[in-house]
């Protein structure tokens, strides 16, 4: 082991960041849970509330981000390297950044009846939001490397998923939809979501990173 590791492992470490990036995440399986109601909703005013209450979520996930943030320059030492806690941190608040884009885009453009494909896009990137969840609870032990190794992998294929279903969703909004002005707002939310996956993988990534360094 390297001295500088091993040093690191003996000081007293404040391990308070792990719940915040554990409360995190799940404030993205809340956003999940309701960016799958708002393509059912059956009016206008329906949608408007969901967005209203990923708009919340979001705001929850802000007050997160920025304490950890504080909390790394009032810490002396962190369990883990601070610009991987950084990193990992800003990549979480991306994908709500972008859920709760969506959203406001979905109520603002007035979007109902909406393709199948765009609800297995949301399916799958709450899949990813979920085993993003659970890789970073795998944070406490380092030691589980297979798991977390299984973790970010998964990530990784549902981003995969993703991106096929994206390209097809498109392709057959071209295809298929007469009405020009509905292409460009369908497509504007299905590039939402599927940035949203995008920034699972880039959180997926800084685990894989952090359990390099570690290991």
């Amino acid at each position: 082991m390297k001295l500088d590791k091993l040093i690191h492992k003996l000081l007293p470490r404040d391990d308070h960041f792990f719940s915040l990036l554990e409360e995190a995440t799940h404030n993205l399986v809340r956003a999940g849970e309701e960016m799958k109601k708002l393509p059912l909703c059956k009016t206008y005013e329906e949608r408007v509330e969901v967005a209203k209450r990923i708009k919340t979520i979001e705001h929850d996930g802000d007050n997160v981000t920025h304490k950890i943030f504080s909390e790394l320059n009032a810490t002396f030492v962190t369990p883990l390297d601070r610009e991987d806690i950084h990193l990992l941190a800003s990549a979480i608040d991306d994908v709500l950044d972008q859920m709760d884009g969506c959203a406001h885009r979905s109520v603002l453009y007035k979007i109902d009846n909406v393709p199948a494909s765009l609800l297995k896009l949301i399916d799958v990137l709450i899949l990813s939001i979920q085993e993003l969840k659970h890789g970073v609870h795998l944070l406490r032990n380092l030691n589980e490397a297979e798991a977390l190794h299984n973790s970010f992998k998964l990530v990784n294929d549902f981003e995969n998923q993703a991106d096929e279903i994206f390209d097809q969703a498109i392709a057959d909004l071209f295809e298929n939809e007469k009405d020009p002005i509905r292409v460009i707002k369908l497509k504007e939310v299905f590039v939402g979501l599927e940035t949203a996956t995008d920034k699972c993988e880039d959180a997926a990534n800084v685990l894989e990173s952090i359990l390099i360094k570690n290991n």
